[in-house]
């Protein structure tokens, strides 16, 4: 098939083709590529025409493709439970198309994808520090977009050109934006309070570019090492953002009233990712060095 072994380089420059451009991942992408002086175009193919995606991989002629489009709903998940055929659309058949097409080319395939198909159990308890590896089958259909995700996921796992990222709760810098976890969960009437494994994008994104150049395949954590919970990232918030910030909590019963679909909760295993990049930090150190401290718009104790 001509993929490169796991872990190998090239000699020829890269070109990147990126898809979903109007996406917050997708978005962050190109600006990185801009940054580190990486030619990349961004796929006006979509993802379940097969034809548009032989189209761009003619024209571009990349050597990786990156995948950051699909279905999450607006404004949040519970859209996918009253739109299910175009959730499979998108977050299945165009995903496997993608890969499909690549692999037929030669091509790896980065697919940003989610961790939101596990949950505690017992074999995984709260607050027990044991997370779900890269080889844990996912224990959490709760959701209807969850399970188009966990579905995609095991089929892909056939498909050697493929470097799967499981993303959680996804948080950069830019406090602005309503993707962001943070961002999210400040302007909640109330919020649960529950240790999470989450991805950091500022620190993680350059890392799966760097995955890329190496031509890393399989599934990947991908998230910043350990959890942090819903109150101790506002509890961040108000020290250095807003010290008049208060918020309320409630339980997983009181949310399910207010939410179609049940949420995942959950703590990943990122060793794999940090053997690889050694240099990763841990979600609380990231959230502070990467998220708060250049927000910061208190004064400094």
């Amino acid at each position: 098939m001509g993929f490169p072994a796991n872990g190998s380089s090239q000699d020829k420059p890269f070109k990147f083709l990126i898809y979903g451009r109007t996406g917050w991942i997708g978005g962050l992408l190109g600006k990185l590529c801009e940054a580190q002086g990486i030619e990349y175009v961004y796929g006006s193919g979509r993802l379940e025409n097969r034809s548009s995606l032989e189209s761009d991989l003619a024209t571009v002629n990349p050597t990786h493709v990156f995948n950051a489009a699909g279905v999450t709903g607006r404004p949040n998940v519970d859209w996918c439970e009253s739109h299910k055929v175009e959730t499979i659309r998108t977050n299945v058949v165009g995903t496997l198309t993608l890969a499909d097409v690549c692999r037929e080319k030669g091509l790896i395939l980065i697919n940003y994808a989610t961790g939101c198909i596990f949950e505690y159990d017992s074999g995984h308890p709260l607050g027990s520090g044991i997370g779900f590896k890269e080889e844990d089958t996912p224990n959490f259909t709760g959701s209807f977009y969850s399970k188009t995700k966990a579905m995609v996921e095991e089929l892909l796992k056939n498909y050697d050109n493929v470097c799967t990222l499981r993303v959680r709760m996804p948080i950069s810098a830019d406090l602005t934006n309503p993707r962001n976890f943070i961002t999210k969960i400040t302007r909640y009437e109330k919020v649960v309070d529950i240790p999470n494994s989450m991805t950091i994008l500022d620190e993680l994104l350059p890392i799966s570019l760097e995955m890329a150049k190496r031509n890393l395949t399989g599934i990947w954590n991908f998230t910043n090492p350990g959890v942090v919970s819903h109150n101790e990232i506002l509890e961040m918030y108000r020290d250095y953002i807003d010290p008049s910030f208060t918020w309320k909590n409630f339980n997983l019963e009181e949310q399910a009233k207010v939410i179609v679909a049940p949420r995942s909760n959950n703590e990943l295993d990122a060793s794999k990712l940090k053997k690889e990049f050694p240099e990763m930090k841990s979600i609380k150190e990231s959230l502070i060095e990467n998220v708060f401290k250049p927000n910061r718009k208190t004064p400094v104790a």
